[in-house]
């Protein structure tokens, strides 16, 4: 089987392309994103994203995420990014403006075309959930701003929401020293049924914040688009930054917007070719 390898900001995703005639039974796609992630054993990735037709009529096409671990992710911007320059440097689409189905919604990349080549997407991110129910985050149906979370008789301040999946948000001084892996323990935390994406964050000055993510299913990865989104937003929401920031991630910069004329967030970065080959899948077991 062919697939692609592409990245956005080192957030890197195995590409494979199901309008192409391949399709992996739908009980073997968890157990192949497993294989195919595993660094070292196999090609290696944070997820895998599959090229899809869409079953919605107001969609071109379908976008679906599986994470290393096996479990299908709502939505991921990074990944959305790699899968719009993918279909339209193959050849899958002519529009600039692609509107892709996903588990949280069409979602609608625009792509800036250098060379023929797209340089860099700005994506319409859609309208951030700030409700408990939509998160989802037990208890009562508010919003979820500095909160405490009680994480291993540790209180953790918390801000709550969701970008098309859940977002947990905590400011810090230190992003030197931090225990990234806190984040799996609140990952996993009761409160959260479907468990939850940590991003820890510093803030700089009213227009830049850095940030480092703890994602649902990977662990620290090099950035997190939808983790840039959210924060952004928590930012907002705590006072702490404009609505325009940059975000320094460990794999490089993201711009976001929140526009509240229309309550949509906007994400622009860039994403990467890194190379294509084949892969025996009957080795899968």
């Amino acid at each position: 089987m062919r697939f692609s390898k592409f990245q956005g900001l080192g957030n890197d995703y195995i590409i494979i392309n199901e309008k192409d005639g391949i399709i992996i039974p739908e009980s073997h796609k968890p157990k192949f994103s497993q294989f195919l992630c595993r660094r070292r054993y196999s090609i290696g990735a944070d997820g895998v994203l599959f090229v899809c037709p869409p079953t919605r009529n107001d969609a071109e096409i379908r976008m679906r995420i599986f994470n290393a671990d096996g479990s299908e992710a709502e939505m991921c911007g990074n990944g959305i990014r790699c899968f719009a320059k993918y279909v339209y440097e193959k050849g899958l689409t002519r529009n600039t403006e692609i509107r892709v189905e996903t588990l949280a919604g069409i979602k609608i990349p625009t792509l800036f075309i250098k060379n023929g080549t797209v340089e860099k997407i700005e994506v319409n991110m859609g309208v951030p959930k700030l409700l408990r129910n939509e998160i989802p985050m037990k208890g009562p149906n508010t919003e979820v701003i500095s909160e405490k979370l009680e994480v291993d008789n540790e209180t953790v301040i918390v801000t709550c929401l969701s970008v098309g999946n859940p977002h947990c948000v905590i400011f810090t001084d230190d992003l030197t020293d931090l225990d990234i892996t806190q984040g799996k323990k609140i990952e996993l935390h009761e409160i959260f049924p479907k468990k939850i994406n940590v991003e820890y964050v510093k803030v700089l000055n009213r227009h830049e914040i850095s940030m480092r993510v703890w994602e649902r299913g990977v662990g620290e990865t090099l950035a997190c688009g939808t983790g840039a989104c959210a924060s952004a937003v928590a930012c907002v929401l705590n006072n702490k930054t404009d609505r325009r920031i940059t975000v320094h991630l460990l794999g490089g910069d993201l711009e976001i917007f929140w526009d509240d004329t229309i309550n949509q967030i906007y994400m622009i970065g860039p994403a990467e070719y890194v190379f294509e080959g084949e892969v025996e899948i009957s080795t899968i077991k």
